[in-house]
C-alpha cells in the first residue's frame, strides 16, 4: 500500500475525520467543546501545548491512528501523524495478540488461564524426561505458572495507571537523570531472564514526571517478553509521550542467560543498548553529558 495514493490518501482523511468528531464528542461529555481547539497564537502555541497535557486523558497512550507498533519507522504512523506513537484503546502501549483478554479477564478467566498454563508446565516436565508426580515436582506446575503471571504482569498494567497524575508543572530545563535502575525481563526467543541496569534522561519542557515514574514505566514494560533493543526503546518513547519533553535518553545494559547459560555460553558478556529522541540525538554535548553522566561513579 502506498500512502502517495490518492485513494489510500482520501481513506486516510476520512479516518482522521471521524476521529476529530469522535474527540470532539468526548470533549462536550466532558464540558469542553472542541470547536475552538485553535487560538490567535497558532497552532504550535507552547502554553495550549501545556494546557492539552494538563487534561492527562491518558497521557497520550490513547488511540488516535489504530496503528500498533513500537517503532516510529512505521510508514503508516508516518502518513498519519497521528502524534502519539503508543495508539492503544488501553493505554498499554504495544499490546500483544491476546494482552486485552488478559487485561479485561474476570476472575474465573484468570483461574482458568492458570489452570491451563499449569497444564502445560507439566507436559514440559514430562517431555524433559521428568515425572511431574514425584514430590519435588507435584506443585511446580502450579508454582511455575503463578511465578510466570508474575514476571509477566507488565501485559496488565496501564501506562495512564502508571504514571497515576505524576506530572507537575516545574520551571527546569536542565536534565533530569535516574541510572542503575535494575531491571529483569524474560528473552522472548528462549523464555530465559536476562538482568541488567537501566539509565533514563530527559530534558524537561514545562512538565516533569515523578521520579520513581520512570522506574515504574521501564519495570512495566520489562515485565513482558522482551529483546533489550525494543525494551531501551519503548522506555523512551513512553516517557517522550507521558510529558513531550525536549529530549530523552535511555541506555541498558544487560547480561542475557541465553548467552551465559547455553549456546554460545559466554558468562561475562555484557550487551549494551541506547535510544536518544529529540535534543539528546541533535545535540551532541548534551548527549556527551549524558553518557558522562551515567558513567561517574
Amino acid at each position: 500500500m502506498s500512502f502517495e495514493d490518492p485513494a489510500t490518501q482520501d481513506r486516510l482523511s476520512t479516518s482522521l475525520e471521524k476521529l476529530r468528531v469522535e474527540q470532539d464528542e468526548r470533549d462536550e461529555i466532558a464540558g469542553e467543546p472542541g470547536e475552538n481547539t485553535h487560538d490567535e497564537r497558532g497552532e504550535g502555541s507552547s502554553q495550549r501545548h501545556v494546557d492539552a497535557l494538563h487534561k492527562r486523558e491518558g497521557y497520550g497512550f490513547r488511540p488516535l491512528s489504530g496503528i500498533s507498533t513500537p517503532m516510529y519507522t512505521s510508514k503508516a504512523a508516518t502518513a498519519i501523524k497521528a502524534g502519539s506513537p503508543l495508539p492503544d484503546a488501553n493505554g498499554l502501549g504495544w499490546p500483544a495478540k491476546s494482552t486485552h483478554l488478559r487485561l479485561q479477564a474476570t476472575d474465573e478467566e484468570r483461574a482458568e488461564r492458570e489452570k491451563k498454563l499449569s497444564a502445560a508446565v507439566r507436559t514440559i516436565l514430562e517431555c524433559i524426561g521428568e515425572d511431574p508426580d514425584r514430590e519435588g515436582l507435584l506443585k511446580t506446575p502450579d508454582r511455575y505458572a503463578k511465578a510466570l503471571l508474575w514476571m509477566t504482569r507488565g501485559y496488565e498494567e496501564r501506562l495512564a495507571d502508571i504514571i497515576n497524575d505524576a506530572v507537575f508543572e516545574e520551571d527546569h530545563d536542565e536534565m533530569v537523570l535516574v541510572r542503575d535502575i535494575d531491571i529483569s525481563s524474560l528473552c522472548e526467543h528462549h523464555l530465559v531472564p536476562f538482568n541488567g541496569k537501566i539509565a533514563i534522561a530527559y530534558i524537561p519542557n514545562k512538565l516533569v514526571l515523578g521520579l520513581s515514574k520512570l522506574a515504574r514505566i521501564a519495570e512495566t514494560f520489562s515485565r513482558r517478553l522482551q529483546v533489550q533493543e525494543r525494551l531501551t526503546k519503548q522506555v523512551a518513547l513512553a516517557v517522550q509521550e507521558a510529558i513531550h519533553p525536549r529530549g530523552v535518553a535511555v541506555v541498558m545494559e544487560a547480561t542475557h542467560m541465553c548467552m551465559t547459560m547455553r549456546g554460545v555460553q559466554k558468562p561475562g558478556a555484557v550487551t549494551v543498548t541506547s535510544c536518544m529522541l529529540g535534543c539528546f540525538r541533535t545535540q551532541q554535548k548534551t548527549r556527551e553529558e549524558f553518557l558522562t553522566l551515567i558513567k561517574g561513579r
